[in-house]
């Protein structure tokens, strides 16, 4: 059975509360969805997010990279030929991750339809519940502590806390979300490249002197900064967490040579998809980093994704798969859906997704 067209679907869908990090503000997520569809009309989705200041992806260079240099590699090819196709799709173009890990995500969800199974099962796994945190957006330290207990009780005992945006302030951030939320919560930071590197020490060191009992801390510095993050890692007991460092396996390789983070997060829209994923997370095993697997702001086909690889892969601590928490609507209909503070992968085909209303566009074999 052959690929026979891949559809490409613009989506923009509202957030119920305001997304702030050290990067960026938005009230949207914006995505293209991408389908790939056999032979038998039968359908795989996968989802490229934008997000300007992490991936440097569009939604229009992701159109353009998958209907220029990935559809042609893949119209009138074998769909049941997972493996070879997911390498013909890393091949097709440099770089261009976001685009890449839509089609890889597509050809799996496609190929999990075509036998009938869940996507986490096609991945060797058959759990369908995985916990996540929830991210508290970047605000003053009341603002943070008001989030913080109303997040605990919608029932998230993993609190995401977002700081880098004024490093004078983040000790206190830290300190009233604690004070918010009490002993019983796991708090963890992400300055999403905020700080200098002397920054990240002060904060960090006043956080552990305070005993605040921060679980790790992303992304501290700068993306490129790797003496920075090593720097930092050596002088502090706090775990870090790399998470814009590492797109890759090479970036992976270069960070576990110098040993500058002690876990990595991964991320479908920056490594290029399942395929790539998976590596990332052997070779972080292999040299005994921790992991996550993360989301950007997606729907529930980015996020039904990495929690299927999550629940069939693991991770070492709780992965961060929010993102379609945030969604006060969406236009992707089925897939996955939360409990509380877990994500539930639907018992259905793939990733269980039935449709997508969006404008959509189509490339067919001739």
């Amino acid at each position: 059975m052959t690929i026979a067209a891949v559809r490409t679907h613009r989506l923009s869908a509202p957030l119920h509360t305001p997304f702030v990090t050290a990067l960026r503000r938005t009230t949207t997520v914006d995505t293209l969805v991408v389908e790939v569809i056999d032979d038998d009309g039968r359908s795989g989705f996968g989802e490229a997010p934008q997000v300007w200041q992490v991936t440097g992806a569009s939604i229009a260079g992701a159109e353009a990279c998958v209907r220029e240099m990935i559809v042609p590699a893949l119209l009138g090819r074998d769909a049941d030929d997972l493996v070879a196709r997911c390498a013909e799709v890393q091949r097709a173009v440099a770089g261009n991750e976001s685009a890449k890990g839509a089609v890889d995500v597509a050809l799996h969800d496609l190929a999990a339809r075509r036998l009938g199974v869940p996507l986490v099962r096609l991945l060797g796994g058959t759990t369908r519940r995985v916990p996540t945190d929830v991210t508290l957006a970047a605000g003053d330290a009341m603002d943070l502590a008001n989030a913080a207990k109303q997040r605990r009780a919608e029932g998230f005992d993993v609190l995401k806390l977002k700081v880098g945006t004024d490093a004078s302030g983040d000790l206190d951030r830290v300190r009233a979300v604690r004070s918010a939320v009490g002993p019983g919560v796991r708090i963890r930071l992400d300055a999403n490249q905020g700080w200098t590197p002397r920054e990240a020490v002060r904060v960090i060191r006043g956080i552990e002197d305070a005993g605040l009992d921060v679980e790790l801390v992303e992304q501290p510095v700068a993306r490129w900064d790797l003496d920075g993050l090593a720097w930092v890692s050596d002088r502090v007991d706090l775990p870090i967490l790399a998470d814009e460092s590492v797109f890759g396996v090479r970036d992976l390789v270069e960070v576990i040579r110098r040993r500058a983070a002690d876990m990595v997060n991964v991320k479908l829209a920056k490594c290029g998809g399942l395929h790539p994923a998976r590596t990332l997370l052997d070779l972080a095993a292999a040299y005994g980093m921790g992991t996550i697997v993360g989301s950007m702001m997606e729907s529930q086909i980015g996020v039904g994704a990495a929690a299927s690889l999550v629940a069939a892969y693991g991770t070492t601590a709780v992965s961060d798969l929010d993102a379609a928490w945030w969604l006060a609507w969406s236009p992707v209909r089925d897939g996955i859906r939360y409990d509380g503070a877990t994500v539930v992968l639907p018992d259905a085909p793939g990733l269980g997704v039935t449709s997508v209303a969006t404008e959509a566009k189509m490339q067919t074999r001739s």
